[in-house]
């Protein structure tokens, strides 16, 4: 739905044709999902990554949208196909943050360039914060607050053995969730999908962050639906991008070479 909803206002308010954007180069990394447009316009999106990841078993695909097939589509045809598999998740997000990248400015939203979230968060200790996803550098930061939080994780192995006592199973997000003062979730959320249900779990008092790679597009339909604070990615260097995708780089590699942290805020905040 909020990829759906984007383009839509891609369409409608910035006026850009889907049917003539072409995908021109697509790099599936083991962390993350780097793309090329024809427009010229690059994105990049958390590679989706679970046991069942890929194609299913007993699956033989050669058509639209399968491996050597997919450069030549055009963006709008990438999100009306029915064929389903996790990689096309990712590279819907990647496209989807292409997309939304050159209208993702201080123009038309509230950015601070070179921010984190995280300065824009306070945790006193009356406050209970989750994070969705084992955000290693926030886990860190939280831990030096003095902040009282848990680690929604699907993976215990994610956190490193200092941290497992912040671990908290996914599957128990309808206990967390609705007691949080301030939730943080990756943007990964977004390419498996599961960000709407995290959201309708979230009480309307709670500060929510939505952020990493994979939370580059623009953010109305995500401020619509509780968040206060989006963390994006705006690649700099894009030819340098798509190398790091392809050589397995994961998100700090991106901001060591060819990217900047900028942060959109939610008006009021």
């Amino acid at each position: 739905m909020i990829a759906n909803k984007t383009l839509e206002i891609l369409e409608n308010r910035f006026g850009i044709q889907l049917h003539e954007i072409e995908i021109e180069e697509v790099r599936i990394g083991a962390f993350l999902t780097g793309i090329r447009l024809s427009n010229q316009s690059f994105g990049v999106a958390s590679t989706y990554i679970s046991k069942e990841t890929g194609w299913q078993k007993g699956q033989r695909e050669f058509g639209p949208f399968t491996p050597g097939n997919i450069t030549g589509q055009t963006a709008g045809s990438l999100f009306s196909g029915d064929i389903r598999s996790q990689f096309l998740d990712s590279l819907q997000a990647a496209t989807l943050n292409a997309l939304s990248s050159r209208f993702l400015s201080s123009e038309y939203y509230h950015i601070h360039e070179n921010r984190d979230p995280f300065d824009f968060l306070d945790f006193p200790g009356s406050k209970k914060a989750t994070v969705v996803g084992a955000f290693q550098s926030y886990i860190r930061r939280l831990k030096e607050a003095g902040a009282n939080f848990k680690v929604l994780e699907l993976n215990p192995d994610a956190l490193r053995p200092e941290d497992i006592g912040y671990y908290v199973p996914a599957a128990e997000a309808e206990r967390i969730l609705p007691g949080s003062d301030i939730v943080i979730i990756t943007g990964s959320t977004l390419a498996n999908r599961s960000l709407d249900g995290l959201l309708a779990l979230i009480p309307e008092h709670s500060t929510v962050v939505v952020t990493g790679p994979t939370s580059s597009l623009l953010p109305d339909l995500l401020f619509k639906k509780k968040v206060d604070i989006v963390g994006a990615t705006r690649i700099l260097d894009p030819e340098k991008m798509m190398q790091v995708v392809s050589q397995g780089g994961a998100g700090y590699h991106l901001f060591r070479y060819c990217a900047q942290k900028i942060v959109v805020l939610r008006e009021g905040q």
